[in-house]
């Protein structure tokens, strides 16, 4: 109930609000974008431990409406793929961010977000077979930073786009693999004594709007007009991705 109490009544509840609804949407429209938008936004608020775990939270149960379809349209083999390189490289991860200070932790937000669009936008991406360990190398370094930056989706959505796969399958694989991402993160929290009540709480606070905003953005996805979709999403990154940089504080 303290925890409640606590997370009602924290200055700037608010604001995780709007990011929640805003990194809901991108996500449901794109597959992806819930932590470049929402972390810039948190970090603003909340120390990183705490805008990790508010975003784990909320993000383990926001997209649950959407797996169902995820699993159909996905290749689940290459997703298995990608998440074990992940668990063998995110608890590094979360160490390195336990040593940096938070100013740190809200410029590599902000900048590996900033770099992930001008790579997609400038088409920097691999031409060529996806192999095996090409995926399990690939799921290693989303798991590195997904530990250090909660950023797991830039290095796995830079490989599939380079795939020939139809945009529902890139989709599908890269929303499948950031929800086990966030299950073995929250895995690594708790382990390591990092996990906050009062952050946790927060998260599920923020469940319902995200949850909403996740099923709104996906009952409008349309295959056919991605451009539209990709545009919209890379806008909204880019936006709270600058907010999120501390030297405009």
């Amino acid at each position: 109930m303290d925890a409640l109490l606590a997370a009602l009544d924290a200055e700037g509840l608010w604001f995780l609000v709007v990011g929640a609804v805003i990194g809901g949407l991108v996500r449901g429209f794109s597959g992806f974008g819930t932590a470049m938008v929402f972390l810039p936004v948190a970090g603003q608020v909340v120390p990183p431990f705490e805008a990790l775990t508010i975003l784990i939270v909320m993000d383990l149960i926001g997209p649950v409406p959407n797996i169902r379809r995820a699993l159909r349209d996905g290749h689940p083999a290459d997703v298995m793929r990608l998440s074990a390189g992940a668990v063998l490289a995110l608890p590094l991860g979360v160490l390195v961010l336990s040593l940096i200070p938070p100013e740190a932790f809200r410029y590599a937000v902000s900048l590996l977000s900033l770099g992930m669009l001008v790579a997609l936008l400038g088409g920097i991406r691999f031409h060529g077979t996806l192999t095996r360990p090409m995926i399990f190398g690939t799921g290693g370094l989303s798991g590195f930073l997904a530990g250090s930056a909660g950023l797991a989706g830039p290095p796995v959505v830079l490989l599939y786009m380079a795939s020939l796969h139809p945009v529902q399958v890139i989709r599908a694989n890269i929303m499948l693999f950031l929800i086990l991402t966030d299950v073995m993160l929250l895995a690594v929290f708790w382990l390591n004594g990092y996990l906050v009540a009062t952050a946790a709480v927060t998260g599920a606070i923020l469940t319902l709007p995200y949850l909403l905003a996740n099923m709104a953005g996906a009952a409008i996805f349309a295959p056919n007009r991605d451009g539209i979709y990709r545009a919209a999403a890379y806008t909204i990154i880019a936006g709270s991705a600058i907010l999120g940089l501390p030297l405009l504080d």
